[in-house]
């Protein structure tokens, strides 16, 4: 495989992980969480939230294969569930919505409550959720050689690093693109997800069942 198209399908499975990250479509939650916080803590707030995004989707990257083995699940049926799953997060995200597989009410009742919110459930689960870490654990699958992995895991960082960016400029942000731009953001990473989730599962029904591709 040449290095052109090693490089272009990382930078897929990049895109494809920062649109259901979706840190724009988490601003408006992000906000109301952090309401008469500090600039401070919600500076603080927004790094420990992009550090653990970083460390949770790095470690389904070099875990993610080991746990699937463990509990005797192949990559095929990975790829469906997982391609389900994404499909009705980017089902949510065409109404700009928060999918409930992502964060409940329940979820930001608690998190009102709470002093320090910037793991759960600001990193886990509304950003770095089960869709975004089974779409990491199946890309991270296509990445066979220990030195692409390698670069896989930087961009990921480069991904959070990214998140940071906009939950660091939330405020100035939001009030710029308004409630109307980022529901047109939402809608567009939305609809990217839905396009990779049919791919996804598609391609595990013809591993599954190879006689359907004749």
């Amino acid at each position: 495989m040449t290095l052109l198209p090693v490089w272009t399908e990382q930078i897929k499975y990049l895109v494809g992980i920062f649109a259901i990250l979706n840190p724009l479509g988490a601003i408006p939650i992000y906000l109301s969480m952090m309401t008469d916080r500090r600039p401070a803590v919600m500076h603080r707030t927004a790094l420990k939230a992009s550090v653990a995004v970083a460390v949770i989707l790095t470690l389904a990257v070099w875990t993610g294969d080991g746990l699937l083995s463990f509990f005797g699940i192949g990559i095929p049926a990975f790829r469906i569930a997982g391609g389900l799953l994404v499909l009705l997060i980017a089902i949510a995200m065409f109404g700009a919505k928060t999918s409930p597989a992502r964060h409940t009410d329940a979820e930001q009742a608690e998190a009102e409550a709470k002093n320090d919110i910037a793991v759960v459930p600001l990193a886990i689960p509304l950003l770095a959720g089960p869709g975004s870490i089974s779409l990491t654990i199946v890309d991270a699958h296509q990445v066979v050689s220990l030195s692409d992995k390698i670069v896989f895991s930087l961009g990921i960082i480069g991904v959070a690093v990214i998140v940071w960016v906009v939950l660091r400029m939330a405020e100035p942000i939001g009030q710029r693109l308004g409630t109307g731009g980022l529901n047109i953001a939402t809608r567009v990473m939305g609809l990217i997800l839905a396009a990779m989730a049919v791919q996804f599962m598609a391609d595990g029904m013809l591993e599954l069942f190879p006689g359907w591709s004749r």
